[in-house]
C-alpha cells in the first residue's frame, strides 16, 4: 500500500465532501481514517513525503471539523427560529386552511 497516495486521496475526498457539504461522506472518511491510520502506522517509520501527506490530511480533517461545527450551529439557529415562530406558523396554517375551505372559525 502506498501510504502517501492513500493519505492524499483521503484528503482530496474530504476536501470534495466539505465543499459539497456531504456529511455522510465526511463521516465515512472519518471512520476510514480511524481504522486505516493505525494500520498505516504499524507498517513502520513514515517517510518525509508520507508525513507531509499526513499533515495535509490532518489540516483537511481540522477544516472538516470546523465546517461540521458551523453547520451544526446554523441548524441549531434555524431550529430555534422555527420553535420561536411555531405559534405564528400554526396560526398561518389554520388561516390558510380556513380560506381554502371557506369555513370560518
Amino acid at each position: 500500500m502506498d501510504r502517501q497516495r492513500t493519505l492524499l486521496q483521503m484528503a482530496q475526498k474530504m476536501s470534495a465532501a466539505i465543499a459539497s457539504q456531504d456529511w455522510k461522506t465526511l463521516a465515512a472518511i472519518n471512520t476510514l481514517m480511524g481504522t486505516a491510520l493505525p494500520q498505516m502506522a504499524a507498517q513502520g517509520k513514515w517517510s518525509s513525503a508520507e508525513l507531509a501527506a499526513l499533515s495535509a490530511l490532518r489540516q483537511m480533517h481540522n477544516e472538516a471539523v470546523k465546517r461540521c461545527n458551523q453547520a451544526t450551529d446554523e441548524l441549531g439557529r434555524k431550529l430555534h427560529e422555527i420553535q420561536a415562530n411555531r405559534e405564528g406558523f400554526v396560526a398561518y396554517a389554520l388561516e390558510s386552511e380556513t380560506a381554502e375551505n371557506g369555513i370560518q372559525a
